[in-house]
C-alpha cells in the first residue's frame, strides 16, 4: 500500500463516524509526520476541513523534561509530552461541540521558548490529526486512533545513533500500553514508504 492509499483510507474513516480528532501514533521513524499530512490532504480533497498539529510542539519545558537527565528513556516515556497543555488547547476546544479555537504549537522543542502561534478557529466539523509518539493510553481523548508500529529490528535500524537512548522507552510503551491492541488502525511501518494495514 502507498502512503497516499492509507491516508485515504483513514479519511474515509473518519468522515464516516465523523470524528474530529485523530492521532497518527508512532516513532519518529515510522513516518507519522507525513502520514498525519496526507490525511490532512486528502480530507480537504474530499471536501472537509483538517489541520495537522504536531505533538513535538507541546513537549515540556526543558527544566521538567531533562530534571532526570537528557538521554533518561523513563523521562522520555512519562515526562516529555505537556499533556495538560495538549488536551487544553487542542483536542477540548476541537471536540464536537467545542470551540474550534485550537493552537497549533505551544514550545519550540529546539529553542524550549514558546512559539507565540496564532490560534487557529475552526470550522464545526473540521479534523484535526495529531502526529507524535507514545500517545495512546495516556488519556488523551482522540476520536481515531492510529498506531504505527515497527518491529524492533526496524525501528534500531532507523533510529539515528543520537536517539538509540530512547529505544526502551518504546519497548517499554509497547509492553505497558499494549497500543496494537488498542488502536483502531494498525500500521506496519517498517518501511514507512510501503506500509500495510494489519487491523
Amino acid at each position: 500500500m502507498t502512503v497516499g492509499g492509507l491516508a485515504a483510507d483513514i479519511a474515509a474513516r473518519v468522515g464516516k463516524v465523523h470524528a474530529t480528532r485523530v492521532a497518527v501514533d508512532g516513532a519518529p521513524t515510522a513516518g507519522g509526520d507525513v502520514l498525519a499530512a496526507r490525511v490532512v490532504e486528502q480530507v480537504h480533497a474530499d471536501g472537509g476541513h483538517a489541520v495537522h498539529i504536531p505533538a513535538g510542539g507541546f513537549l515540556r519545558q526543558a527544566s521538567l523534561r531533562l530534571e532526570r537527565g537528557r538521554t533518561n528513556p523513563d523521562a522520555y516515556y512519562e515526562d516529555w509530552l505537556d499533556l495538560r497543555a495538549i488536551t487544553r488547547e487542542v483536542l477540548r476546544p476541537a471536540a464536537t461541540g467545542g470551540t474550534g479555537r485550537v493552537l497549533p504549537s505551544l514550545r519550540d522543542p529546539v529553542t524550549d521558548r514558546a512559539t507565540r502561534a496564532a490560534y487557529l478557529d475552526l470550522p464545526a466539523g473540521a479534523v484535526v490529526v495529531v502526529s507524535g509518539t507514545m500517545l495512546l493510553g495516556a488519556g488523551l481523548d482522540f476520536d481515531v486512533t492510529v498506531h504505527l508500529t515497527q518491529s524492533p529490528a526496524a525501528l534500531a535500524r532507523r533510529t539515528p545513533a543520537e536517539m538509540q537512548w530512547t529505544l526502551p522507552a518504546f519497548q517499554r510503551y509497547d509492553n505497558e500500553v499494549l497500543p496494537q491492541d488498542i488502536a483502531d488502525v494498525v500500521v506496519r511501518a517498517d518501511d514507512p514508504r510501503h506500509p500495510a494495514v494489519v487491523l
